[in-house]
C-alpha cells in the first residue's frame, strides 16, 4: 500500500483490518522518482496480490502534479506488468477530473471529463493510464472520490478551516454558500477501497464514490454550526462566480460491483471531525521518543 500516511490512506489502512498489509513508506521509496529497476525489484520482493495506491500530490506547482500524480502512476503500473502481472491494482482519483459538470443530473464515469486546474488534469492522466492498464490485461481499476470530510481531514480543507475558525470564536465568513458539492465521509470512502481491494474478479476501471447527493455549502455550514457552536454568526463572503457549481455522484455502479454504499450522514461527519479537533493531546510515555 502507498500513501497509508495520508488522510485517506490511514483510513484504508484501518479498514483493512487484519489483512496482511505492507505500507510503504516514501522515504522508502519515491514513486516518481525511482528508477524501473527499482520499482520491480520492490515488487518482486513484497510479491503482492493487491496493491492500493493512495499517494499522490493534492497542491503544488503543476510540475508537482504530474510527477507524482501521472509519472508516480506509469512508474509503478509498468514494474507491476512486469512482477505483479496478476496482482490487483486499485488507485484513489477525484471527481475534480470531471471539471464543470450540468448542474442537476448525478454524474456518471461515462460523462465527459473536462478538469479545470492542473490537479484535475494530473489525476484525468493517472486515471487514463489505469484505463490503458486495464485494457491491457491488469485487474486495474480507480476510484474517483468526491469531496472527502471526516476526521483527520486536513486543514486546508473547507470543513476543517470552518472548524478551527468555530474553535476559535467571532464570527464565520463564508463565501460561495450556494455551491453543490458531494460530501462523502472518509470511512465509508476506505470501506469502498478495503471493498475493491478484496474484490473476487475484474471491476470496471472507475467507480465513483461519494454520497450520492448534491448538498450546498450553506447546510454544511449551518451543520456544523449546530455541532460546534450554536448560535454562531454566519456571514456571507466573497461570492464571485464558482468555477464548478455543482457535483453530484452517480454511485450506481459502486453499488453494483461492489455492494457499497456510504452509510455515514453529513452530521455524524462534522461531529466526528469536531471531536478529532478537539481532543486532548496524548501524553508522551516516558522512554518514548516524542
Amino acid at each position: 500500500m502507498f500513501g497509508a500516511a495520508g488522510f485517506i490512506g490511514r483510513h484504508v489502512r484501518a479498514a483493512l483490518g487484519e489483512r496482511n498489509v505492507v505500507a510503504v513508506p516514501r522515504g522508502r521509496i519515491d514513486l516518481a522518482a525511482s528508477g524501473h529497476a527499482e520499482l520491480t525489484g520492490l515488487m518482486y520482493e513484497i510479491a503482492p496480490d493487491v496493491v492500493i495506491n493512495c499517494a499522490g500530490a493534492t497542491g503544488g506547482d503543476p510540475a508537482t502534479l504530474a510527477k507524482d500524480n501521472v509519472v508516480a502512476v506509469a512508474r509503478l503500473l509498468a514494474a507491476l506488468a512486469v512482477a505483479a502481472p496478476r496482482a490487483k491494482y486499485v488507485q484513489v482519483g477525484s471527481a475534480a477530473e470531471y471539471g464543470r459538470v450540468p448542474m442537476g443530473p448525478p454524474i456518471s464515469e461515462d460523462d465527459a471529463c473536462d478538469p479545470l486546474g492542473a490537479y484535475g488534469l494530473a489525476k484525468l492522466a493517472g486515471t487514463e493510464l489505469v484505463r490503458a492498464a486495464a485494457a491491457d490485461g491488469l485487474d486495474a481499476s480507480v476510484l474517483r472520490v468526491f469531496n472527502v470530510i471526516g476526521p483527520g481531514a486536513p486543514p486546508g480543507s473547507l470543513p476543517t478551516k470552518l472548524a478551527l475558525a468555530l474553535r476559535d470564536g467571532g464570527d464565520l465568513v463564508v463565501g460561495g454558500q450556494d455551491v453543490y458539492r458531494d460530501f462523502v465521509d472518509v470511512r465509508d470512502v476506505a470501506e469502498a477501497v478495503a471493498m475493491a481491494a478484496g474484490a473476487g474478479g475484474p471491476l470496471p476501471p472507475v467507480l465513483n464514490i461519494g454520497s450520492g447527493r448534491a448538498t450546498p455549502v450553506h447546510d454544511l455550514v449551518s451543520t456544523l454550526v449546530e455541532v460546534a457552536r450554536p448560535g454562531a454568526r454566519v456571514l456571507p463572503g466573497g461570492q464571485g462566480s464558482p468555477a464548478v457549481p455543482w457535483q453530484c455522484a452517480d454511485i450506481t455502479r459502486a453499488a453494483d460491483s461492489l455492494g457499497w454504499r456510504p452509510r455515514t450522514t453529513l452530521r455524524d461527519s462534522l461531529q466526528t471531525l469536531w471531536s478529532a479537533l478537539n481532543a486532548p493531546a496524548r501524553p508522551v510515555e516516558s522512554g518514548t521518543p516524542s
